[in-house]
């Protein structure tokens, strides 16, 4: 099993804070796996997307062409990489931030990621509402296994990020599991 998944979005939404803690993960889970950064050269608002592979076997060059999870968290992100999702892939998208053209003839799951992360108390957190919400419904990571994965990626510094952190990734997580039942 190897999985490509591509993140995109803007600086600022920890687009790559998000693709750093899946690549964790599947590390936790014994799993080969890449993480490949790209980012434009603005700090915040310019353009931001990682890519992730986990496979069970070794993995050739961290360049992806096919996706088979696409997470977008602007317009943008969806209408340059929604082309390259594979026949049987997903496209998850932060859906209070925007809607997706239905002519894509792809698989897709809003999730209200930034509402949620709001209703938390901090749209920051709208990366890993959605980390959780992704992560229920494909199967891809337990909530223990991110939970390892976020501390292994927090400072101790941010004690109080990490449970603001824990939360969102629990809320996202049930939000998942409901869809997912939704749609069983």
């Amino acid at each position: 099993m190897e999985k490509k998944v591509l993140i995109g979005g803007s600086g600022g939404q920890g687009i790559l804070f998000m693709g750093k803690v899946m690549a964790y993960a599947a590390m936790i889970e014994g799993k080969e796996v890449t993480w490949y950064p790209s980012y434009g050269a603005e700090m915040r608002c310019g353009t931001a997307n990682c890519s992730v592979v986990i496979s069970e076997e070794a993995i050739g060059p961290p360049v992806i062409t096919w996706i088979d999870i696409l997470i977008a968290f602007t317009e943008a992100s969806s209408r340059k990489f929604a082309p390259r999702l594979q026949k049987d892939g997903i496209l998850f998208y932060d859906s209070s931030l925007m809607t997706i053209d239905n002519s894509i003839e792809v698989d897709m799951c809003g999730i209200e990621a930034n509402y949620i992360a709001s209703g938390l108390g901090d749209t920051r957190i709208a990366n890993m509402v959605m980390l959780g919400a992704v992560a229920a419904i494909t199967g891809l990571f337990t909530q223990d296994v991110l939970f390892a994965a976020l501390e292994n990626n927090q400072p101790r510094s941010k004690e109080q990020a990490m449970s603001v952190n824990k939360d969102a990734l629990l809320r996202g997580f049930k939000i998942g599991e409901v869809q997912k039942s939704n749609h069983s």
